[in-house]
């Protein structure tokens, strides 16, 4: 498939969404201090890499399905699921996605095709695998993507799964966004491979290196990848190289990660030059895009008063939708 490049109307839609993720994760952040206590557990922040989540789901259709890590804010939001839902159930309320009985880490909303995440480390690609059965099944050329963190290589569940997959030529896209630390291991020093992408040879599987802070970049390869999988011409391993701005997690200093390197990874920021990438191209104006960070600012500070102002579960809610109905307790 040639290199073509997105209209200005996917360019503007794409520097949209990555607005929206880092507005609603920078929110997030500064829930812990405006509503101390209310968000319980770990929070997994995915500033940083915008591009990679915006890029690969720009070939998202009806009927397409998404799972992820638990780095998983943005991808729901890409999709059309309700900020007010999302921030809800982050804060643990009934009126969250989950009724604010999954928190940060298990946001799952299937009417918009996201099926959720997991908090073990590479979980959600075996799922995404039977997934993408379904979808070969149903015979609807629809696709599956699968995305986690370089970390999720190293599992048992990542090579099987891929294994799997080739054989069956499943219609599922594994997207590896490679933020070069595992938890707190610098990449180099848990895997020997140059590329996660170099594994895909050992499948019998395409697999490409792309570069995760560029969008455009993203939507090129998510767009070749989608095609064979529509195809019928089986899986595809993308490894997108990106960086996360936090640390694991909300809290974590990251002082594991070098300064200077930390530093070259900020002035990468994928939102700046996608930024500048619109204007240059004249697809929106700086008023226009003043116009449009207003909108966003505004929406997501209504779904914080959303989340801030609505119920926790009823106390017997935890009994509820675990036995099918009239099955004993």
């Amino acid at each position: 498939m040639s290199p073509q490049p997105p209209d200005s109307g996917r360019q503007i839609w794409m520097f949209t969404q990555m607005l929206r993720i880092r507005t609603f994760e920078e929110r997030v952040k500064r829930a812990f201090t405006d509503h101390p206590g209310v968000i319980r557990g770990h929070t997994h922040l995915a500033d940083g890499a915008e591009g990679s989540i915006v890029g690969a789901l720009s070939h998202f259709r009806e009927g397409d399905a998404a799972l992820s890590t638990y780095r998983c804010h943005g991808y729901p939001l890409v999709l059309g699921t309700d900020p007010k839902a999302m921030m809800a159930e982050i804060f643990g309320r009934a009126g969250g996605l989950c009724k604010g009985l999954g928190g940060s880490m298990h946001l799952t909303d299937v009417k918009h095709g996201f099926l959720g995440t997991s908090g073990i480390v590479g979980a959600g690609i075996p799922h995404a695998a039977g997934a993408a059965w379904a979808a070969q099944i149903r015979r609807k050329g629809n696709v599956v993507l699968s995305f986690f963190g370089d970390g999720a290589s190293k599992q048992g569940a990542f090579h099987e799964t891929l294994n799997i997959a080739s054989l069956w030529k499943l219609p599922v896209i594994f997207l590896c966004q490679n933020n070069h630390f595992a938890e707190c291991t610098r990449y180099a020093d848990g895997t020997t491979v140059a590329h996660i992408a170099d594994r895909a040879a050992s499948y019998s599987m395409r697999g490409v290196t792309v570069d995760g802070n560029d969008p455009e970049a993203m939507w090129q390869a998510s767009r070749e990848a989608v095609a064979r999988a529509r195809a019928g011409e089986g899986p595809t391993l993308l490894e997108a190289l990106t960086f996360r701005f936090m640390g694991h997690y909300f809290g974590d200093p990251g002082a594991y990660i070098p300064k200077d390197e930390y530093a070259a990874a900020l002035a990468r920021d994928p939102m700046p030059a996608t930024k500048a990438a619109v204007l240059q191209t004249k697809a929106a104006s700086e008023a226009d895009l003043e116009t449009m960070a207003r909108d966003i600012n505004a929406q997501i500070d209504d779904a914080v008063k959303f989340a801030a102002d609505s119920s926790p579960p009823e106390p017997d809610e935890i009994n509820r939708d675990i036995y099918a109905p009239g099955a004993p307790a």
